[in-house]
């Protein structure tokens, strides 16, 4: 995947669970909490995942 689109994707994510935590905070539902649990576990797995390797 070209490194400019997983930039995007990762940003998107971290807004997306950032945005999650404050409304779930601000209005007391735990739902969305918990998929803001969601989409900082996809940003991190998402930041770490190894890239293959091309041979040549």
């Amino acid at each position: 995947m070209n490194k400019i689109y997983r930039f995007l994707i990762l940003a998107v994510l971290v807004i997306a669970a950032l945005s999650s935590y404050s409304f779930g905070n601000s209005t007391g539902v735990f739902v969305f909490i918990i998929l803001g649990f969601v989409f900082e576990g996809l940003f991190w797995f998402g930041l770490f995942r190894k890239s293959p390797k091309s041979s040549s």
